[in-house]
């Protein structure tokens, strides 16, 4: 197995008997969180032991693996505490190997799996035809799945128990069949408080009010709500670039802060946009040619290191889109996109900087300020916050 060793830190582990971890590493925390559950989500259930336990004869892998109590994913500084522990750790087989086979950079430094997606019908490898699947670099889901609509950063599983059977088969190489029941217990298990960023959202998902936008303690917060505020777009007096008070309510409105509000590119309620990343490609994966055959018959290119929805749907329109995730959390779950390509907050606004400069024309300019970055990395922390750090309630 092939990796850079020296790379990686010496990491102190100490582990305490209610679930926590926390290791520092360069002066940055990394801290595993296990949530005190209730009595609707019992410790010992039957989705709790298939979650945690059930290989179904596979590679060694569970669900738990791969999703971590704390934030749902597993992230480069977890992959790195955990391949100091043992190299042999079931996260670093089949998907988790830089080429299936051998060497764990890529999931010390970015946390992506290699996932094998089935080709459309109507697409086809520019560069090799014959081929009927293709192989992409992926980041996993987050918590709150229950509240969640639309799974997997492309949308191509329908519930959370078609989800789990494409985990089991694809990841944990499984050898015995898991039953309806068995996915349908994973499913309610991942339904349950575990599974939630805080009481305000295990609240929601069980009939309680919306999550409203927090409008913040400090002045740095209130300032970073702006860009979350629905309002439409709007020029500056001049017309020469674009205000950023809403900006991020574009893409991040709703009560799951994921839907489109319909003031920006996209229609109201939309899932599927696109921040520039695959179009930028910040992370610098495979570029592939893919060749769409359209309804008439006349073929279009697609070029792009992962066309995400597209694939799914054959459609070529559908080039680049990823499902919108929701931010409540967010201060947990870094790296960011469905590449992991920002490692962290000022990664994150480096892409959309750059994704507003290479804007096409007569999209206005926007430009963020020292002091923007500031005020927007203040909010979003603040979606992290327990109920007590927010003042939504009019």
């Amino acid at each position: 197995m092939r990796t850079d060793r020296k790379g990686i830190a010496a990491l102190t582990l100490v582990l305490q008997m209610a679930g926590c971890a926390d290791v520092d590493e360069g002066g940055e925390s990394f801290r595993e969180e296990r949530f005190e559950t209730s009595e609707t989500a019992v410790r010992d259930t039957p989705g709790r032991a298939l979650f945690n336990d059930a290989t179904f004869g596979g590679n060694g892998r569970t669900c738990r693996t791969c999703h971590s109590s704390g934030t749902g994913t597993v992230s480069p500084e977890e992959a790195r505490l955990r391949f100091s522990r043992n190299p042999n750790d079931p996260l670093f087989l089949h998907d988790g190997l830089d080429d299936g086979v051998r060497g764990v950079t890529r999931m010390l430094e970015r946390a992506t799996f290699r996932i094998q997606l089935p080709l459309p019908p109507n697409v086809v490898l520019a560069h090799s035809p014959a081929r009927s699947v293709v192989v992409l670099r992926a980041s996993l889901s987050t918590n709150n799945v229950a509240l969640e609509n639309t799974l997997m950063n492309d949308g191509r599983e329908a519930t959370l128990e078609t989800q789990a059977l494409g985990a089991i088969h694809g990841h944990a190489q499984n050898t015995l069949a898991p039953t309806p029941g068995q996915l349908e217990a994973i499913a309610e298990f991942e339904r349950s408080r575990e599974f939630f960023t805080s009481a305000r959202l295990w609240a929601y998902a069980n009939g309680g009010a919306e999550p409203g936008l927090p409008v913040g303690r400090t002045q740095a917060e209130r300032r970073g709500r702006r860009f979350f505020e629905n309002i439409p777009f709007a020029p500056n007096a001049a017309g020469t670039h674009m205000s950023l008070d809403g900006i991020c309510a574009h893409c991040h409105s709703g009560p799951m802060l994921n839907t489109a509000n319909g003031h920006g590119p996209f229609p109201v309620n939309t899932r599927f946009t696109t921040a520039g990343v695959s179009e930028l490609n910040r992370s610098g994966n495979t570029v592939r040619t893919f060749v769409f055959t359209l309804a008439d018959g006349t073929s279009t290119e697609v070029t792009s290191p992962d066309p995400g929805r597209a694939l799914i749907t054959g459609k070529a329109a559908d080039a680049n889109l990823f499902k919108t995730p929701s931010l409540w959390g967010i201060n947990r779950t870094a790296p960011y996109f469905h590449d992991h390509s920002a490692r962290d907050f000022d990664e994150l606004l480096d892409h959309y900087q750059a994704f507003f400069d290479t804007a096409p024309t007569p999209v206005p300019v926007a430009h963020f300020t020292h002091q923007d970055r500031e005020d927007l990395k203040a909010f979003l922390r603040l979606l992290d916050q327990p109920p007590s750090a927010h003042s939504d309630q009019p």
